[in-house]
């Protein structure tokens, strides 16, 4: 039977490389990347391209990519997009090409790079993922991207809900996906509510950028599934693009 395994955050990556090419990794940044980027593909963006700096940013913005880039939570100052799922809209990015880096979540996807494939996980797509997981039945890893190499809540409630809509047909391995399928047993009936104590969600105050939590959280609205491949995000084949 397939496992499920859960990195808590980038700095236990290197504790879960060895066979990772024969895995599906989930890479999960709730609060806001991965759901920054369904959203964008929700909305029609053609590709994004992951990036390590502002600077590698700019470079694809040179050769016509719209150029995203966040950190500490907020825009970097001269680009035209940061890390709000609200700016992606169809207006801004339908078949654009978006080169974006984040404070986590971007980190992430290109740690994970060396693995069977590679899946974006948001709550707006977590049925329509677990169904690909299901059906593929491969031992899946549960990548929390944290907060600068740190655990966080939102990340970790999100493995949770996924791994439990993997039980029937997988069997959680460690103790780090028992405690995220607990956690998301304890949160579950109020996420919102659970995640006001959460630092992203103070961090969210401070910025003045609490209605993202709201959009973080709306489950199933989309059934695409972006994978990360080769250095760029494109659509699983059943959403018309390549693997």
């Amino acid at each position: 039977m397939a496992t499920i395994e859960t990195i808590l955050s980038p700095a236990q990556f290197h504790l879960y490389e060895e066979g990772i090419e024969n895995k599906n990794v989930v890479v999960i940044d709730i609060l806001r990347a991965t759901t920054t980027i369904c959203i964008a593909f929700e909305n029609g963006v053609s590709e994004m391209i992951p990036v390590a700096s502002p600077e590698e940013a700019n470079a694809l913005h040179e050769r016509g990519y719209l150029a995203a880039a966040e950190r500490h939570g907020e825009t970097v100052s001269g680009f035209e997009l940061g890390n709000s799922p609200q700016d992606y809209t169809a207006a801004r990015v339908l078949n654009k090409r978006i080169a974006i880096t984040t404070t986590n979540g971007t980190r992430a996807l290109k740690l994970a790079t060396n693995a069977r494939r590679v899946f974006v996980g948001s709550f707006l797509n977590i049925s329509a993922l677990a169904d690909i997981l299901i059906r593929e039945n491969k031992d899946v890893v549960l990548f929390c991207a944290g907060w600068k190499d740190k655990f966080n809540l939102e990340d970790t409630i999100y493995a949770g809900a996924l791994a439990e809509a993997l039980l029937v047909s997988m069997t959680p391995e460690g103790d780090a996906t028992l405690a995220a399928l607990d956690l998301y047993a304890m949160a579950q009936a109020d996420l919102s509510g659970y995640l006001q104590k959460a630092s992203h969600v103070h961090r969210f105050k401070t910025l003045h950028v609490e209605s993202d939590l709201d959009v973080c959280l709306k489950r199933d609205i989309s059934t695409k599934i972006p994978v990360f491949s080769k250095g760029v995000i494109n659509l699983l084949l059943n959403e018309g693009a390549h693997i």
